[in-house]
């Protein structure tokens, strides 16, 4: 195995994909809380914890989504750095 390969530190992507993990995670959970509070026979969703169940998602998920966004960009710059300087 060759070991002359430089270990780059992904830091950044790394806090970004755990960003998106979290919102996206999160949206979905405040989704299916919906699904099920709806099945279960919940009538009034302007009580308690209702209200954030039901922004979350329409909040999280593009957030989700800029952040796949800057991730994807940011993945592509990284790469093709490394790719030109593997190449001098």
């Amino acid at each position: 195995m060759a070991q002359d390969t430089p270990i780059s530190d992904n830091r950044g992507e790394r806090i970004l994909a755990f960003m998106i993990a979290s919102a996206v995670g999160l949206s979905i959970i405040a989704f299916l809380t919906i699904i099920i509070g709806t099945a279960t026979g919940v009538t009034n969703f302007g009580e308690g914890l209702w209200p954030v169940a039901i922004v979350l998602p329409s909040i999280g998920l593009p957030i989700g989504l800029i952040l796949m966004i800057v991730l994807i960009v940011k993945s592509g710059l990284r790469r093709g750095r490394e790719t030109r300087d593997a190449g001098n």
